[in-house]
This record gives C-alpha cells, sequence and structure tokens, in this order.
C-alpha cells in the first residue's frame, strides 16, 4: 500500500458524502445512557492460567477447544483439566492487538474434523489476517492450509477482526478490521481492510457474493464500511447475520449484516476521535446502513452471543457481549428483533470479557482476563442463572 492511500484525508471521504446527502426519515438506532443496572448470575471458574484467551469452540465430546492470543490452542477437558499447546498451530504475529484470534468448527466437524483458525501473520512492517484451516486428530493439528491472506498488507499491530462464522449454505463470513491508520480504505472495494468477507469452506469465492463480476471490487467481499468488527453470529432462528465492532471514541455499533450494503465507516459514524477532535459531521449518510444499536461512550465490544434454550427461558433471543472498557458482560434485551434494554453482568469480578459462547448445555461460557492487557491468569467460566 502506498504511502499516499496511508495518508489520505478523511476529509475525501466526507466530501463525497456531502454529495450522496445526508440520510432522512432513517430508523433511530437503540442508545443508552451509562451506567446500566446490574444483574446476578451464579459463575463457575472451569480453568485458569490461560494468556489472553481470545476464542472457544466446542468439540462433540464434551471437551473445549480454546485459542489464546500469543498463538496457542489448548483443550480444555469435560473434567476442567488444560492441557499443554497442541502441535500444528501455525506461528503468528503478536503484538498489541496481533495474534491468534478465533478457533471454530466446520458445521461437519465429526465427519471432516475440520477447524478453522484466524490470525496475524507477519511482523510489524508487513503483516495481514489470515484464514486457515486442519484437521484435528483428538489431540494436534494436521495438515494446514492457508485458505486466504488480506490484501493489502499492512504496518502495526491493530484492529484486525478476525471473527469468523458459518452460514446454513456452507460458506463463511470473516471480519476484517481496516487497519487503524487506513480507516479510508474501509470504503473501497479494491482492497479487503474493513470488511465482511464471504467464502467457500475452502477458501474459494461463493457464485452469489454481491460484488462478484465488478473489475473494480474484491469478489469475496460481502459488505464494506467497518472499522474493527470483533463479534459475529449467525442466529439460525431469525436468519440474520449480525456484527458489532468498535468505535473510536464512542460509536460502538451492532448491525445487522446484508450482502452488498455499506456501513458507513469513517463517513458516518456516531463518535469522536481519541483526540476529541470529528472524524465526520455525519451521523447518518445516504447509502449507507444505520447501526440498530450504538455505545456512546464506547464499552469496546468483545466476542458476541445470542441466547438460545431453556436455561435462560427469560433471555431467550436476547445479545451478549463483552464489554472490555467495563469490565463486565453485557446482556442487550431484544424485543421483536430490536433492542429495548440492557444490563451489566460479572460487574463485581472486574475481568475483561474478550469472547462469550452458549455452550451445548444452554449455559453461557466466557473467556476472561484479569487486567486491561490481558496476560496469564484468564479463565473460562461458566455461567447459569
Amino acid at each position: 500500500m502506498s504511502r499516499n492511500s496511508i495518508a489520505r484525508p478523511v476529509a475525501a471521504a466526507i466530501a463525497s458524502a456531502s454529495l450522496l446527502g445526508v440520510a432522512a426519515a432513517q430508523t433511530e438506532p437503540f442508545h443508552m445512557d451509562e451506567p446500566v443496572p446490574t444483574q446476578d448470575v451464579s459463575v463457575e471458574v472451569l480453568a485458569s492460567g490461560l494468556t489472553n484467551p481470545w476464542g472457544l469452540a466446542f468439540l462433540p465430546d464434551g471437551r473445549m477447544l480454546v485459542a489464546e492470543r500469543p498463538g496457542d490452542v489448548r483443550i480444555l477437558g469435560a473434567d476442567g483439566a488444560l492441557s499443554d499447546p497442541i502441535p500444528g498451530v501455525p506461528e503468528v504475529y503478536d503484538d498489541s492487538q496481533a495474534g491468534l484470534f478465533d478457533v471454530v468448527l466446520h458445521p461437519e466437524f465429526e465427519a471432516n474434523a475440520f477447524v478453522y483458525l484466524t490470525y496475524a501473520e507477519g511482523d510489524k512492517d508487513s503483516n495481514a489476517l489470515r484464514v486457515a484451516r486442519a484437521r484435528f486428530d483428538g489431540e494436534a493439528l494436521q495438515d494446514l492450509e492457508v485458505l486466504w491472506e488480506l490484501s493489502p498488507r499492512k504496518k502495526g499491530g491493530a484492529h484486525y477482526g478476525g471473527r469468523l462464522v458459518f452460514l446454513p449454505d456452507g460458506t463463511f463470513v470473516v471480519t476484517t478490521g481496516e487497519g487503524y491508520r487506513y480507516r479510508d480504505e474501509a470504503q473501497k472495494l479494491d482492497n479487503a481492510l474493513g470488511k465482511m468477507i464471504r467464502l467457500n469452506a475452502d477458501g474459494s469465492i461463493p457464485s452469489d457474493n454481491p460484488f462478484l463480476g465488478r473489475e473494480d471490487a474484491l469478489p469475496e467481499i460481502y459488505s464494506y464500511g467497518h472499522r474493527n468488527p470483533q463479534g459475529l453470529l449467525y442466529d439460525d432462528v431469525t436468519g440474520r447475520l449480525i456484527a458489532h465492532e468498535h468505535g473510536p471514541q464512542g460509536g460502538d455499533e451492532i448491525n445487522i449484516v446484508e450482502p452488498g450494503a455499506n456501513y458507513g465507516w469513517p463517513i458516518a459514524c456516531y463518535c469522536k476521535d481519541y483526540s476529541g477532535a470529528q472524524i465526520t459531521p455525519f451521523e447518518k449518510v445516504d447509502g449507507t446502513t444505520q447501526p440498530i444499536l450504538y455505545w456512546r461512550p464506547s464499552i469496546a465490544p468483545s466476542g458476541f452471543a445470542i441466547v438460545r434454550g431453556d436455561l435462560f427461558k427469560d433471555w431467550e433471543g436476547d445479545f451478549l457481549v463483552g464489554a472490555l472498557a467495563y469490565n463486565e458482560l453485557r446482556r442487550v434485551d431484544m424485543e421483536g428483533g430490536a433492542p429495548v434494554d440492557q444490563r451489566s453482568l460479572l460487574k463485581d469480578r472486574d475481568e475483561r470479557v474478550r469472547d462469550v459462547r452458549i455452550g451445548p448445555d444452554g449455559a453461557i461460557y466466557a473467556l476472561v482476563a484479569e487486567t486491561k492487557r490481558g496476560g496469564e491468569d484468564g479463565k473460562v467460566l461458566r455461567i447459569t442463572p
């Protein structure tokens, strides 16, 4: 990527927004002032001593795979025993926000044993998000192959996205950040920064991707205008792909992801820069899609789950989101497919929630780290009513 593209002022994007015109008569996204009320839950510590745990997958035999950001995957046994790092994990670029991110099982894992990993590869001067898959033999990863690499490569260890989810048609979507210093690239279709990427399970391009056949666009792009989406889920009940992403000083969002849609960053947001400067004068711009919820000030969202099942009957359909800035887990109360309220969970524990999942037993499983920067006392929590 050229120096000019790195330093290109956001004013050009704002000028484009001015030509489009400020959107009118759009549905207002939900917003709730801080602090939010707290809610009690029961918590069991299943494992401790992890280093920056970032991703969690449930194996059919009752064990779990836990990804640690420095580049290790461990097996958490049904008895609570935590293995040494398993062999076969690729070398990762570990610095700042860079490292190993998600670990996801193929929907037909019991037949093909495929495990998918997302991670940063390279060094501080040239690095990229990668998606790889390998076969899990019960103790190690075998035959690792890289399926996709973000282009262009970038400098610095910030804003990777890196969450991956499978859709019912067997394709998967992976989130990408805009690399922090490259925010204008999120509005361009000739690169993969600040996008949702959709691929077939083998890494090939689906024949119905929205920008397929356009000379000015990468065929793997599913949506664009994202900043740093670190939460992604597909809800089987509603058939919706849903993501959340970090804003800067405020402007964190939850979005319903539609193919071909533009989610606005950096020409439209409910935010300011970390310096307090205005990034854009527009919260809404024609041609961009509004979030269903935004947080201002930022909660720094991480991990994403939707509550389904009998264990938390009163929370059916609600969202769970880690709030790194507040050392808590947020429950977003959903009614009729729209957010109406929020509650703070785990506030008394004062731990940073990096990932959250609903387990096969209906319980909530959270990966937490003790300190602001993470560390060696990461834990796996099991949460029940």
